[in-house]
């Protein structure tokens, strides 16, 4: 089960993950990026400081806004993820797709600079 807080801080869309994604929750996942970008942010920071679990689908959802950001010059971040989520991401070699940061502050710095 997920829960799925957004706020807006620095003219950016935070997007607080809370609990766990999986193949159901994704869908919430989904919609929250989709809501944000359709109220017209260009820099979107997903705090995971907070999510416990995700799924390939709950990635896929990261994965599937790639080339749509790229397309529109929205820029993402993610931050805050704990070992075991942050080892998923990296099995699956997403430390080369998304950018990813350690905590709010690096986020803050890295969707600055990109």
């Amino acid at each position: 089960m997920i829960h799925i807080k957004r706020l807006q801080e620095d003219g950016a869309d935070v997007i607080a993950l809370i609990g766990e994604i999986d193949a159901s929750s994704s869908i919430e996942l989904d919609l929250a990026i989709a809501k944000s970008v359709g109220e017209g942010f260009n820099k979107i920071l997903i705090d995971c400081s907070s999510l416990e679990y995700i799924s390939s689908a709950g990635l896929g959802v990261f994965m599937s806004y790639i080339e749509e950001f790229k397309d529109k010059n929205i820029k993402m971040v993610l931050f805050g993820m704990n070992e075991k989520v942050a080892n998923t991401f990296e099995i699956l070699g997403l430390y080369e797709l998304l950018t990813i940061g350690k905590d709010k502050v690096q986020a803050k710095k890295l969707i600055n600079e990109l």
